[in-house]
């Protein structure tokens, strides 16, 4: 149900890890479970998909992936990023898509949720910084308030995607409220 002051918000869910049985794709799905009707979600599937980034293949004619990547960023009032720590960085077909939006433009001013879970006591932080970098460079807007780190998810996320954390719980439900508010300033 639309209402004035929660307009329709179209979230664009992407999840950092290619594996099927990934806690941080678990806790994306979660995450979208838990949101208000006013946040629409349409998940990011094509990660796996897209060629290595080539500024060569950067061209008006890019190949099709990336092509609909960066309609479905266009499209959406605003991104979530769920992702693992690889190798103490970010997951490289994450950052392979982002290196394919850097000259597009299409997070340029797209307010955008990032959070690493992870089952280590870091919780991700380092691919965390790595993302919130790489992020500022193309323009994303970004807030402390909707950027997270979630340490030993497997405590705090159940197998079947049910958040059994509360406190974790709230600061998702905050964070999601953030994010629709920075989609739609003139309701803050």
């Amino acid at each position: 149900m639309n209402h004035p002051m929660h307009p329709t918000t179209n979230i664009l869910a992407i999840s950092g890890s290619l594996r099927q049985s990934s806690s941080n794709t678990t806790l994306m799905n979660a995450i979208i479970n838990l949101a208000p009707d006013y946040l629409d979600f349409t998940t990011y599937t094509g990660l796996g998909d897209l060629p290595h980034f080539n500024p060569d293949l950067d061209t008006d004619q890019v190949p099709q992936p990336v092509q609909t990547l960066r309609t479905q960023l266009s499209q959406a009032h605003g991104v979530l990023i769920c992702s693992p720590e690889y190798g103490n960085g970010v997951p490289g077909a994450l950052k392979n898509a982002l290196d394919w939006i850097v000259s597009s433009g299409e997070f340029v001013n797209k307010p955008t949720a990032v959070i690493t879970a992870s089952p280590s006591p870091l919780g991700g932080n380092y691919a965390n910084a790595s993302l919130l970098l790489t992020l500022q460079m193309i323009n994303a807007q970004l807030s402390d308030t909707t950027t997270l780190t979630i340490p030993h998810i497997t405590l705090k996320l159940s197998k079947e995607g049910t958040i059994t954390d509360p406190t974790l719980k709230q600061n998702l439900q905050a964070l999601l409220q953030f994010l629709h508010q920075s989609c739609h300033p003139s309701i803050n």
